[in-house]
């Protein structure tokens, strides 16, 4: 099975209204980066990519087929707080603050303009997940 450079076995995929916005966000807020976009005839997003870290996502704009879904995602950083911080001052509000977590991570979380809640955490133990 090939699966292409930086996308793993499941990769997320978004359907948001304003694709355009919710893009900025990703790369703004989030720190990602975009690397691919296809437009419909309509000029709106038919598929975008966005590589956050090691992990590509992709987007499109909802439509009557397949309308917005907002959902929750896990997302990994080097600083929590900086992170936090990013996301909040490019429209996200806070759902969590930032704090040390008992299963090894400190995480906040924040609600991006689009209702997907995010799970911003750092890794401050160099150990799994245990019981």
């Amino acid at each position: 099975m090939y699966i292409p450079p930086n996308f793993g076995t499941v990769t997320p995929y978004f359907f948001v209204h304003e694709a355009d916005r919710f893009i900025d966000f990703m790369v703004q807020g989030l720190g990602g980066m975009e690397s691919l976009r296809h437009l419909r005839s309509d000029g709106r997003v038919a598929n975008a990519q966005v590589r956050i870290g090691a992990t590509t996502v992709m987007i499109s704009e909802a439509s009557t087929a397949y309308p917005p879904m907002p959902a929750a995602y896990y997302l990994y950083v080097e600083d929590a707080q900086a992170a936090m911080n990013k996301a909040l001052a490019h429209g996200a509000t806070l759902e969590m603050e930032v704090s040390d977590m008992p299963y090894g991570d400190r995480q906040g979380g924040i609600r991006d303009t689009h209702g997907n809640i995010w799970w911003i955490s750092q890794r401050i133990v160099h150990e799994p997940y245990t019981n």
